[in-house]
């Protein structure tokens, strides 16, 4: 007996080292795939905030670049896979020397919990998480004080409106001319957009040389630098809701853009890119403000311009992207309405941007360089078709970077008293600047300058945190100083909070939409009743029952559902179907596994479905798992 019991330990004892090895092995292999994510993440983005980490947590990433998806295959799951396959081929030649194992799956697992440590330590200070949380956790007035909200304000548009085309240039900035023309490099690597600014406005007054904006805090990644242009504010999105980043139905309503004050001016409005503009919520912002025709690469597949297969960078390249660009222009120019064209190009997106066919060798091996000298060239070359066109005469044209490179090393040998800024220009403005001296701006005074340049005139020269830089107004950067500025942004705002307080899912508005047409229905008709009741949670079966019997009704009824959810969290609400009995009566088996096992309090609603599919509260009860 003693002896079957020795033997019966003994077998449970190989289990749970089996059932240990197997851990390790899955523990290590997270271990080095967070560690190799992490490196290459802070590798990559060179100049990532939490910001724009926690912004694209929560939103939909689908068009992400093929490239950069296959770079993180190899960088990060190949050598993960490897560490896996090797550990498992250790332990498996190596089990029956019980030291040497044992002396592994301890080291392995000491090992991982340290490359763990060390990893998320390095994320947490690269990105200064501890800042981060402190702003987001400490409110500022700055935005509530200075933030003029567009519909407060008279603009007075000229009696024919102007066109309007806005170039954003993917991580285009001043830094990467010359130094003798206001960029950081001993070399000009953009000298055509080097001369558009300079010859057209960038605000340096009688300084000359390249001058441009400051990125503020969430304005600095490219749906961020769109909506920050767009209406003067930082896309500043709380915590607790960016899980909804992803699933909203409406992108900040009431926030008013330039989209929205064009709409209402009669504009037809196009946004063109040559990725998908669904990431990171582009598509939303600018249907959303501004009703928007998407041009995007999926569009341009549905029109048959690229084949269907055809997937290169982020899409299609910025050669193409212009050839298109110069057709839909055209089309708009035949429109009885004034148009307002943006655009985005996206062969400069780090890392080393897309070489096309056209690119030239002038920096050699520096690839980034010439691909930087590529889009100069390109651009320049559009600006000039575009300035032999007959709708010329009424358009004016801004260029902006979107934000500054995150390329890895591109300037790595840029001065750290160098100031960094995006490139900007403003082309045949409808108006010239009051001052004559070097202005000190952000992108968020874009939106403002962007209007004045059209000729609109704009009471107190101020919208959204911008303001009117062809005006003789301060700009609140040159009142308060960048870095306070970029501090007091950064920080939480009661107005920011107000804004994005609405943000929901399209789930959870149906559902909204759905109870309270329910509870509607039932207000008005009380058309159904019932007996409803539950069992007791069957813990060996993992479900409890939803009865549903003795039901009256003054119409007829086509089905009888549920919906059940954990306790104040309806964004898990799952429907159920019932199941009618012989005797007329309804049984819904609502099973715990569907809520992952969850424990705690279920609500569970009883809806009646009449022949017109409408839904009709028959009670409401609940049950504990």
């Amino acid at each position: 007996m003693a002896k079957q019991s020795k033997t019966k330990t003994g077998r449970v004892w190989k289990i749970l080292g089996k059932v240990l090895t197997v851990f390790v092995v899955i523990f290590a292999t997270l271990a080095v795939l967070l560690a190799r994510s992490c490196q290459w993440m802070l590798q990559t983005w060179t100049g990532l905030t939490m910001e724009e980490l926690v912004y694209h947590l929560g939103t939909n990433l689908g068009g992400t670049s093929n490239d950069m998806i296959w770079e993180y295959i190899r960088f990060c799951v190949i050598i993960s896979v490897i560490v896996c396959a090797f550990l498992i081929i250790f332990f498996v030649v190596f089990r029956k020397r019980k030291l040497l194992y044992r002396a592994m799956l301890s080291g392995v697992m000491v090992l991982s919990i340290t490359v763990i440590a060390i990893s998320v330590h390095n994320v947490w200070t690269t990105l200064d998480v501890s800042a981060y949380a402190n702003n987001r956790s400490e409110y500022s007035t700055y935005i509530d004080d200075n933030y003029v909200d567009p519909r407060d304000v008279t603009l007075t548009f000229p009696q024919e409106k102007r066109n309007l085309i806005y170039i954003y240039l993917e991580s285009m900035e001043n830094t990467f001319s010359n130094i003798g023309n206001g960029g950081a490099f001993e070399f000009n690597t953009i000298p055509e957009l080097t001369e558009l600014s300079e010859e057209n406005e960038n605000f340096s007054g009688t300084q000359g040389g390249l001058n441009g904006g400051y990125p503020m805090p969430g304005a600095t990644w490219t749906i961020g630098a769109m909506f920050a242009q767009s209406t003067g504010l930082p896309l500043s999105i709380p915590i607790d809701q960016q899980n909804e980043m992803n699933k909203q139905e409406h992108f900040l309503p009431d926030v008013v853009a330039i989209g929205d004050i064009l709409e209402n001016a009669g504009y037809n409005q196009t946004l063109m890119i040559g990725s998908s503009a669904e990431f990171g919520g582009r598509s939303l912002f600018y249907q959303e403000h501004g009703d928007y025709e998407i041009c995007d690469y999926f569009y341009a597949v549905a029109l048959g311009l690229i084949p269907s297969d055809y997937y290169v960078w982020w899409g299609y390249e910025d050669d193409k992207l212009f050839d298109y660009a110069k057709t839909k222009l055209e089309q708009l120019a035949e429109e009885d309405e004034p148009f307002n064209f943006t655009m985005l190009t996206a062969d400069t997106h780090f890392e080393d941007g897309y070489t096309c066919e056209d690119c030239p060798d002038t920096f050699g091996d520096n690839v980034y360089a010439n691909v930087m000298a590529c889009s100069s060239k390109k651009v320049s070359e559009f600006v000039a078709w575009i300035q032999q066109q007959d709708f010329y005469e009424n358009t004016t044209i801004v260029i902006s970077g979107d934000h500054l490179t995150m390329d890895s090393d591109f300037c790595n040998d840029v001065p750290e008293d160098y100031t960094r800024k995006v490139y900007t220009t403003y082309i045949h403005s409808a108006v010239e600047s009051q001052t004559d001296y070097y202005r000190t701006y952000t992108t968020f005074d874009n939106f403002p300058t962007t209007l004045a340049s059209l000729g609109v005139e704009i009471e107190g020269n101020r919208l959204g945190l911008g303001t009117n830089l062809f005006s003789d107004q301060q700009t609140l950067t040159e009142i308060y100083g960048y870095e306070t500025e970029a501090q007091e942004v950064a920080k939480r705002s009661e107005l920011m909070d107000e804004l994005t307080s609405d943000l929901k899912s399209s789930e959870e508005i149906q559902i909204e939409e759905a109870q309270e047409a329910a509870e509607q229905q039932e207000e008005e008709t009380q058309t159904v009743s019932a007996d409803v009741s539950v069992t007791a949670y069957d813990y060996h079966t993992g479900k409890f029952s939803v009865n549903i019997s003795n039901i009256q009704s003054l119409s007829d009824i086509q089905a009888i559902r549920c919906a059940v959810w954990p306790e104040d969290d309806q964004s898990q609400m799952i429907w159920y179907e019932g199941a009618q009995n012989e005797d007329g009566s309804y049984t819904i088996n609502v099973k715990a596994a569907d809520f992952g096992f969850e424990r705690g309090y279920y609500n569970v609603h009883v809806y009646a479905v009449d022949l017109s599919g409408n839904p009709i509260l028959i009670g409401g009860t609940g049950q504990t798992i």
